[in-house]
């Protein structure tokens, strides 16, 4: 049974989905698109899986305890949850807001999101005999990128590798804690950056394409499958050899 945080669109619907083709019963959480991800949900279902959409705000403790309640009436314990929720500063409205109102909305969800949804999520999962908490990051917050946006995803995505490391040792043995770490990926914004700045990207990509959701959700799969029984601790990058380490 998995939980997948911001799973309406984009990486985490597509975690979902493969969650889902892998057997699992699936929450499908969102916070404000409920069209999107009661749409996935019911994808799930036309394809013979069991899923239920359910709305919470990760940087809210109180949605948090409900989305996990919830999780725990409808299919009875959490084995899986994917903190894939993150705050958009780059396309829409959020765009033209000054740099400290989305500094604070990029750390609220995605950094102590990550840290309240990864606390309650280890507690059930140690209370019914274990579990696989996977988190997102970013492959460039050991490389770095020279613009002001960067530094803030920087900061929030570098705060989730650390904590995921000190979440590890404290929840280990009972839950696993490990991390995917996306670089380009097929998302709503590079598919309006443009020509020009998709033919950079490619060029800059050893494998010499964008990723896709598709690829990002197969090494969450991996790391919350039994194959993965013996890592925890780690970061998989996930870009295509952007950034090597």
């Amino acid at each position: 049974m998995a939980v997948v945080t911001g799973a309406s669109r984009g990486i985490g619907r597509a975690i979902a989905l493969t969650l889902a083709r892998e057997g699992a019963r699936v929450v499908v959480n969102y916070a404000r698109s409920r069209d999107l991800g009661e749409a996935v949900a019911a994808e799930i279902v036309a394809a013979g899986g069991e899923a239920r959409a359910v709305r919470a705000d990760v940087s809210r403790v109180e949605d948090v305890d409900r989305l996990l309640a919830s999780t725990h009436e409808t299919f009875g314990r959490v084995n899986t949850w994917v903190n894939n929720a993150g705050a958009d500063i780059l396309t829409g409205e959020a765009r033209m807001w000054p740099a400290a109102r989305q500094w604070d909305e990029v750390m609220a969800v995605d950094l102590k999101g990550t840290w309240i949804c990864s606390r309650a999520a280890a507690e059930a999962m140690r209370r019914d005999g274990g579990g696989v908490i996977v988190n997102l990051s970013w492959d460039h917050v050991d490389h770095g990128m020279g613009n002001a946006t960067a530094v803030i995803y920087a900061a929030a995505k570098g705060g989730v590798v650390a904590m995921s490391r000190c979440l590890a040792r404290e929840f280990a043995p009972a839950v696993r804690v490990n991390v995917v770490a996306p670089g380009w990926i097929r998302t709503q914004w590079l598919d309006g950056a443009g020509a020009e700045v998709q033919q950079r990207v490619e060029d800059a990509t050893p494998l010499a394409r964008p990723g896709t959701p598709d690829d990002v959700a197969a090494a969450v799969a991996f790391l919350a499958s039994a194959e993965a029984a013996f890592i925890t601790g780690q970061t998989l990058v996930v870009n295509g050899g952007v950034v090597m380490s």
